[in-house]
């Protein structure tokens, strides 16, 4: 699939159980809204009911065709949907208008990461100018991913890009430099990572690096430089050093690119819709039927 408006269309008539965290915020409403008419989703909505339903009158919706959870505070309302969704009540967790250390937090208390699981953070853009999708991770979850948290990272965004249909899945490994220097140890783990390409637990993976960013979206640039690759050019995800540079990169391409995104945390035994507070209605839906495909693939696996 290359573009968001593909993956709404595919996803319409699912009506996946959806828990949403601290849902009394209008931008999370008019997303769930959206979704819901579609058949993306059927919401539980959890957080201040008086809240809740208030905006939902401002909408000129019906909350009595919702389910309501009402909630004292941001934390009993991310525990009680992290619960419902532990305990099979939904297939898809949502965060609303609360910070991500408090979703996440109850995320891992209620058992929805396995034991020795990573969460990671994808988010996948659409550009006018460019042909498919392009995911970065991780701006959101990993501060400082070691070797062995990328490798994690990798093998969690692989399960998106089955759910997109992407093969075979090309990972760029960023650094400054398309060459190892030893006091730059994003470039070691680029080489790393680049060897275990296609190998046990990497099968259908492309990995390349350390490669630079123009390298890795460019061809005109890795011509002009020399470099060859099948992922020069033609990346499917940019894998960055840390969360600062991930989440710098992918507020770039909001905000300086025009990117159309999508935001999901991966590694937990459901998706995750998570995006920033600040983020739109429409990357919040592009969000959610994303998280749908994801639901839905995970299905016709078990």
């Amino acid at each position: 699939m290359r573009t968001m408006t593909e993956i709404i269309k595919f996803t319409k008539g699912q009506s996946i159980r959806t828990a949403v965290a601290c849902a009394g915020d209008k931008e999370v409403l008019e997303a769930i809204l959206s979704a819901a008419s579609e058949e993306l989703v059927e919401p539980i909505l959890y957080g201040d009911e008086k809240k809740i339903r208030t905006i939902l009158d401002e909408l000129e919706t019906d909350a009595e065709s919702f389910t309501i959870v009402s909630c004292t505070s941001d934390e009993e309302a991310c525990k009680a949907a992290c619960r419902d969704v532990s305990e099979g009540r939904a297939s898809i967790l949502m965060k609303g208008f609360v910070d991500t250390k408090v979703i996440l937090k109850a995320v891992l208390n209620e058992g929805l990461v396995e034991d020795g699981g990573l969460l990671s953070h994808v988010m996948t853009f659409e550009f006018r100018d460019r042909s498919k999708l392009l995911m970065v991770s991780d701006g959101g979850v990993v501060m400082y991913p070691g070797l062995f948290e990328k490798s994690v990272m990798i093998r969690n965004a692989k399960v998106l890009a089955d759910a997109l249909g992407i093969s075979p899945f090309k990972v760029a490994c960023l650094s400054a430099v398309e060459k190892v220097n030893p006091k730059l140890q994003s470039t070691l783990d680029g080489k790393a990572l680049k060897e275990m390409s296609g190998k046990a637990g990497f099968e259908g993976i492309i990995i390349e690096g350390p490669i630079s960013f123009d390298l890795a979206v460019s061809r005109d640039a890795a011509e002009i430089k020399g470099y060859e690759s099948p992922v020069a050019g033609d990346a499917d995800m940019l894998l960055v050093p840390d969360m600062e540079a991930g989440n710098i990169l992918a507020k770039s391409l909001t905000y300086m690119a025009g990117g159309d995104s999508a935001g999901l945390v991966l590694g937990a035994k459901v998706p995750i819709v998570l995006v920033s507070r600040a983020d739109s209605s429409r990357v919040k839906l592009n969000s959610i039927a994303l998280a749908v495909l994801v639901a839905k693939k995970g299905e016709s696996i078990e």
